[in-house]
């Protein structure tokens, strides 16, 4: 039996963008829970099911095309039918002549008939019994030829068939298939692999070797043996009896021998007719199969090319005719290629599993058919469970089968009830994990593609956390093949990453970001773990820094992976504590590269991670300052410049808010920093404008939550110069803070800070020098009701309120100071001031 190599071609393309992200942070973020009802993170998921599929139909995963046209299988299935009827018919007429012959002639007339009738008969019996022995060994040793994965043609002469070997045995071994590099240098399979119509080859490449050669050239030509044979027996039967016929020399009919006559003449015309039923069939067979090469045609519209392909199809009408031939005439009519690839990779042989697979990648792969096919095959778990055990094979030539099987389970974990069925299988993380240590890059890209689908589900992202050496290897395929990152101010726009880098790093980033994001206990300990790998940061530093501009999809994921990681306390020091890291997010944040689309993005996703890493730690807040190792306070007061400039950028705006406001909640405090937060102060009047008029919830709660951090740090009669400024008065923020208070009567998931945040600025005015002033708004505040929106709010509290951020529904990192204390806090000023001086000067 020779072995073969199923080699899938993997077309890489540019990442397709995310759906557009509202700027401002309109997409949901970490700073705001997910319920367990939300969509699918599009952010995550923008190209499962785009990987590599078009828009291009292959055979019916069901023998019948979408529109219930009958698909190119059907063909075959019904010419199996067409071939049964004749053979069946003819089977049926030479058992009747045989039981004529045995009981009537050579029973009842042996002894009177003539010499040559008699032999004419027995000649008739040997003839067709030879023809229906060689009949029943001929499918046999048809479809032995087969079984084995062979470029054999029963066919065509030995010479061709040598010569064809030597080609295809020189071609193989002209390719570099191991290492996944072809000529070009960045293709991902064999240089001779052609392209599918769905972006995938499905062809498969070939080794040979000389016994399994022989096996497959003695299958096929005993099989044709077999065949010659049974025509020249059929040929041999319609002379000898059409002959006789014609003649009639039975002799005289006389006493007992009056029926002699009538019985040769049954006898004869039953054997001629049964020869010609088989001359008919034969024909039929050659008329489609030979002359219009109906094997060719149907393959080509399944795309099943080249001569596997061919050899799958084959396979399949002798499956077909058989079926119809052992059993009912209608068995070979219920069978399709998808039944018909299941049966092969759950009950055949080694070689029959690769044929299957091969059959059933190329149906899976159909846009338009793959569905009806996949779902039906994960129904199947014994289909399921051997396509993961196939993923573990590692032998040189079963690299394409398993590459294909790999294809299959992709599609599969498309579904998640498919997800489900796929990680249930015992040891599949395993398997699947073995595709990320293949030397094929093919297969490096299939098993991290299928990871990233399982990990939608967060019960498999356990499985994945706890699986061997499986985190260090997603991480380290992160790496874009450069060394260590120098801590420069931006990324470097001379390097060069192949697509199918590039794909790798996408894939693992995303892996990584899915595991990092992981909720409960779960999700603590996978972002410590990863965390703790020491590849981990510094290869996204390499990716913000060196990845080139077409690729800024990639410094996107980056910037997500580090704001998930950076939900951890110890992991956010860790990333704040990587060399140059915090100046590259700063870089991405406020210099992009142009005005795309998929820019934004990325600049949003860098905030995201400075504001994470920002919260509740000092000490990155004074990496963010000193902006790439600095202590200068030039340097520092050139980024909160940036910064402060930014909130005028619509793509951004929100998010320097949320950076310059954990800057000065954190930061703001110290003498050493004091100086240099001073100056977001100048942005005061644009901020409490925004307060006033902004209806949106989440840049109204980041403007409410910074104006309460610059109140606090502005001096004696500044605040009444910034409201004159943004003209607003003091009892027209007032009553704007009344009515976000009286809008939001309970918590909110799209701003569960909004509350806390106005409560926060309403502590923040009541503390205001000088004491004119803080009178002056504690009496707007009582006219306003402020009060009872306070006690109101203190009613309504929730747990939603009392976290920074969230993973999932669960909340992380929660308030120093709760809600409810907050509100009695503001309550208490309230009264304190009033009741201080009624008319201070």
């Amino acid at each position: 039996m020779d072995v073969s190599d199923q080699s899938v071609r993997l077309t890489i393309e540019a990442q397709p963008s995310d759906p557009a992200v509202t700027p401002g942070f309109m997409a949901a973020t970490p700073f705001e829970p997910q319920l367990s009802d939300s969509p699918p993170r599009p952010s995550v998921a923008a190209d499962d099911g785009k990987d590599d599929d078009n828009n291009e139909a292959s055979c019916s995963a069901r023998g019948r095309l979408d529109d219930g046209a009958a698909g190119p299988e059907r063909r075959l299935t019904l010419l199996a039918l067409r071939l049964a009827v004749l053979e069946k018919a003819a089977s049926g007429l030479g058992a009747l002549g045989f039981i004529w012959a045995t009981v009537v002639l050579l029973g009842g007339f042996a002894i009177t008939l003539e010499r040559v009738d008699f032999w004419s008969v027995t000649a008739i019996l040997l003839v067709e019994g030879a023809r229906i022995f060689s009949r029943s060994h001929e499918l046999e040793w048809q479809h032995q030829a087969t079984w084995s994965l062979s470029l054999v043609d029963a066919g065509r002469s030995s010479v061709r068939l040598v010569a064809r070997s030597f080609r295809f045995v020189f071609r193989a071994g002209g390719c570099d298939c191991e290492s996944g590099k072809a000529s070009g240098g960045a293709a991902a399979s064999c240089s001779h692999a052609g392209r599918s119509g769905w972006g995938w080859r499905s062809a498969w490449t070939w080794t040979a070797w000389p016994w399994s050669w022989s096996w497959s050239f003695l299958s096929g030509h005993v099989g044709r043996l077999f065949y010659w044979l049974q025509l020249a027996s059929a040929t041999a039967c319609v002379v000898l009896s059409g002959v006789r016929l014609a003649r009639q020399d039975f002799g005289d009919a006389v006493d007992a021998r009056t029926n002699r006559r009538s019985a040769l003449d049954i006898f004869y015309g039953l054997a001629l007719a049964e020869a010609l039923l088989f001359h008919a069939e034969k024909a039929a067979w050659e008329w489609e199969v030979s002359h219009g090469r109906l094997l060719e045609r149907v393959a080509d519209e399944c795309r099943l090319a080249g001569a596997p392909g061919l050899l799958a199809i084959r396979r399949f009408f002798y499956d077909a005719y058989s079926r119809c031939i052992e059993g009912s005439i209608f068995d070979g009519l219920r069978m399709d290629l998808v039944s018909f690839a299941e049966e092969l990779i759950v009950g055949g042989s080694h070689d029959e599993q690769r044929i299957g697979v091969g059959i059933l990648v190329n149906v899976a792969a159909s846009p338009r058919l793959g569905d009806g096919a996949l779902r039906r095959v994960g129904t199947s778990p014994a289909v399921v469970e051997r396509l993961v055990d196939m993923l573990s094979w590692k032998g040189a030539a079963e690299r394409g089968a398993r590459a294909s099987a790999a294809l299959v389970v992709s599609k599969l974990a498309s579904k998640k009830r498919n997800a489900l069925r796929v990680a249930g299988v015992p040891g599949a993380i395993e398997s699947v994990s073995s595709l990320l240590y293949a030397a094929d890059e093919e297969c490096n890209l299939l098993g991290l593609l299928i990871i990233k689908k399982l990990a939608r589900d967060h019960a498999n992202c356990s499985k994945i956390g706890t699986a061997r050496g499986l985190l260090d290897k997603i991480i380290d395929f992160s790496s874009i093949g450069v060394g260590g990152a120098s801590p420069a101010t931006g990324p470097s726009a001379t390097f060069f990453m192949a697509p199918a880098r590039a794909k790798a790093v996408q894939r693992s980033l995303q892996v990584i970001k899915m595991l990092a994001e992981t909720t409960g206990s779960t999700g603590k300990q996978l972002r410590r773990e990863v965390a703790e790998i020491v590849f981990t940061v510094s290869n996204i530093r390499a990716v913000l820094q060196h990845a080139p501009a077409a690729q800024v999809g990639l410094r996107r994921l980056g910037a997500e992976v580090l704001t998930r990681l950076a939900m951890d306390a110890v992991a956010r020091e860790r990333i704040g504590g990587t060399g140059g890291l915090v100046a590259l997010l700063l870089h991405m944040f406020l210099r992009p590269g142009g005005s795309e689309e998929d820019t934004d993005a990325a600049r949003v996703e860098a905030g995201e991670a400075l504001a994470m890493l920002a919260l509740e730690s000092p000490r990155n807040c004074e990496r963010i300052l000193r902006a790439g190792g600095s202590s200068s306070s030039a340097t520092s007061t050139a980024t909160v410049d940036s910064l402060v400039d930014a909130l005028g950028d619509a793509a951004i705006g929100v998010g320097a808010g949320r950076i310059l406001m954990n800057l000065c909640a954190y930061t703001g405090g110290s003498s050493e920093w004091f100086p240099q937060l001073r100056r977001a102060t100048r942005a005061a009047a644009t901020v409490l404008r925004e307060v006033d008029t902004v209806n949106e919830s989440k840049p109204l709660e980041v403007s409410l939550g910074f104006a309460a951090q610059l109140v606090r740090l502005m001096g004696p009669h500044e605040l009444a110069h910034h409201l004159v400024n943004a003209g607003v008065s003091e009892a027209d923020l007032v009553s704007r803070l009344v009515s976000v208070l009286a809008t939001h009567a309970c918590p909110s998931t799209k701003a569960p800070r909004i509350r806390r945040f106005t409560v926060d600025l309403v502590i923040a005015l009541l503390r205001t020098p000088p004491a004119r002033e803080r009178w002056l708004i504690a009496e707007a505040m009582a006219a306003a009701g402020m009060g009872a929106e306070l006690r109101r709010v203190a009613e309504t509290t929730s747990e939603l309120e009392c976290f920074h951020v969230f993973s999932g529904s669960a909340g992380l990192i929660r308030h120093a100071v709760g809600l409810a204390a907050l509100v009695d806090t503001a309550l208490e000023l309230m009264s304190t001031v009033a009741e201080a001086d009624r008319a201070p000067v």
